[in-house]
């Protein structure tokens, strides 16, 4: 046979094969009406293995894998829909839209604000460009913010969670999980490194760079150019140029921004000494109780999966099952549990959309732990 009369044949298949899909989701329909009158759950994980053993015993060594990986899609896409028509609600649902529902209708203008760091970091320019006169209180370790945040010292937190060049701030994810917070916006802040030092000094002068570790990674090619130089980690690069300013040492100099250089009276040595020019940090402003804003379509949550093979892409299944678009996955390592991970996920889509409910649902009832972080707006 040609290609043609190939085709033709995989057609028909196909046709035959969709009418008794139909036929299997009606079925399921049914089947969901009977779990929510007698109160049973969704997920029959022994009925879903007897099932791929019988079909594995008959599709032939050749094929198996192939219609086991078919038949585990079929059955997500089965569970999305039995879901649908229950139409379940889980408790964490019922939050959400009640934070929704109860929020302000406008962002704030003013607010009090924790930041890491200290006047002139780029967690300021964060919280500038998110209130119009935010109070600042500044701490100097991450936790610090959390710790503010949740005490009600602040209304809201800044932290950075991700760079362009440098990727994620691992510390601020391990402490999502550690406390109960609310992301209500993020923003993208352009981060322009520049190399700072007293008046009169030159490059040769050099035997000291101060600034944060993230600013090392994301300035390495031009500091990997620098012979004879120890580069010494600070706690924010704010800092750093605040010590130089203070040692007032030609020795010393700081890798931070042009308006750490007007605040301590430094001059800009080199200029846009980043890796890359369109290099970006992402910020997260949470609070200590959710509140969702109208226009917010981005929600990150964190799951602990069973540690199972398969149990990753049966999660991430889901989002391909319902039609949601995922922005980024993150794992973590949960400490007191040996090569276990907690997983972070941004998916985009609002609240009041059937599929954002399906989402919930249907993950907080497939892993073995769920917290929502919030659903927010991203500044760009």
């Amino acid at each position: 046979m040609d290609i043609k009369e190939l085709r033709n044949i995989i057609d028909e298949t196909d046709d035959k094969v969709c009418e008794l899909l139909k036929t299997r989701m009606e079925t399921s329909y049914k089947i969901a009406q009977y779990k929510k009158e007698h109160n049973l759950p969704i997920l029959a994980p022994i009925r879903e293995r007897k099932i791929l053993s019988r079909l594995s015993a008959i599709s032939g060594e050749e094929l198996e894998m192939y219609i086991r990986t078919i038949y585990k899609t079929i059955f997500d896409v089965s569970r999305s829909y039995q879901t649908r028509l229950i139409g379940s609600e889980n408790e964490s649902y019922k939050k959400i839209i009640a934070a929704a529902e109860s929020t302000d209708k406008v962002f704030p203008k003013r607010a009090s604000v924790a930041c890491q760091g200290r006047e002139g970091a780029y967690s300021q320019l964060a919280a500038e460009r998110l209130f119009v006169a935010p109070s600042i209180v500044y701490n100097a370790a991450f936790e610090g913010v959390f710790k503010a945040v949740s005490s009600g010292l602040c209304e809201f937190g800044i932290l950075p969670v991700e760079n362009s060049t440098a990727g994620s701030v691992n510390a601020v994810y391990d402490l999502l999980i550690k406390y109960d917070v609310s992301i209500v916006r993020s923003v993208r802040i352009k981060v322009d490194h520049n190399l700072l030092v007293i008046p009169g000094t030159k490059l040769s002068d050099i035997k000291e760079i101060y600034t944060h570790e993230q600013a090392i990674s994301q300035c390495s090619n031009f500091l990997s150019e620098l012979k004879g130089v120890s580069i010494i980690p600070y706690a924010n690069t704010a800092s750093a140029a605040e010590a130089v300013a203070n040692a007032q040492d030609k020795k010393c100099a700081a890798i931070s921004s042009r308006f750490c250089a007007e605040l301590y009276g430094l001059e800009t040595l080199s200029q846009s000494v980043q890796n890359l020019d369109n290099n970006y940090t992402r910020f997260i402003c949470f609070t200590k109780n959710p509140r969702i804003y109208p226009g917010a379509d981005r929600t990150s949550i964190m799951m602990v999966i069973p540690n199972k093979a398969g149990s990753l892409f049966r999660v991430l299944s889901r989002f391909n099952a319902i039609g949601l678009n995922l922005l980024k996955l993150e794992s973590r390592p949960i400490p007191e549990r040996d090569f276990e991970s907690m997983f972070y996920f941004d998916v985009e889509e609002s609240v009041a959309s059937p599929q954002f409910a399906e989402l919930i649902t249907e993950l907080e009832n497939t892993c073995e732990k769920f917290k929502y972080l919030g659903t927010y707006t991203e500044i760009v």
